[in-house]
């Protein structure tokens, strides 16, 4: 479960999810360790859609058409590389509805935590 924290100024909630994407990087270094021209061949690759897509993102030139092919691709090519990672399904953790209430409550007490501590006094919430 994804325990929400305070960041250290107390102006904001932070979700550590780093615990989820370590184990991710672990297999990458693991597979790139096997077989380095591989897996460069996909970073390589994976790296030449990311910067295509930014360009699209970023050109006022471009189509939304060219956009979503451009993302399509960056998409097909992060696929690729987290094809052989069973740890890519901890990136985006699954929660049940009773886990997410707890979390959404958690979050909830968090920032009500920082609103309450940042509003000056004499000031309205709205």
């Amino acid at each position: 479960m994804i325990r929400p924290q305070l960041s250290a100024d107390g102006l904001a909630v932070r979700l550590p999810l780093a615990e989820h994407v370590d184990p991710l990087l672990d297999e990458l270094a693991l597979a790139y360790a096997q077989d380095p021209d591989a897996v460069g061949r996909l970073l390589a690759a994976h790296a030449a859609s990311v910067v295509a897509l930014d360009h699209a993102m970023c050109s006022e030139d471009a189509t939304d058409y060219g956009r979503a092919m451009r993302a399509a691709e960056a998409d097909a090519t992060r696929e690729a590389l987290l094809d052989d990672c069973p740890a890519a399904v901890a990136v985006d953790p699954l929660l049940a509805p009773d886990d997410a209430i707890t979390l959404a409550g958690r979050i909830t007490r968090a920032a009500a935590h920082i609103r309450h501590r940042t509003t000056p006094k004499g000031t309205a919430h709205q």
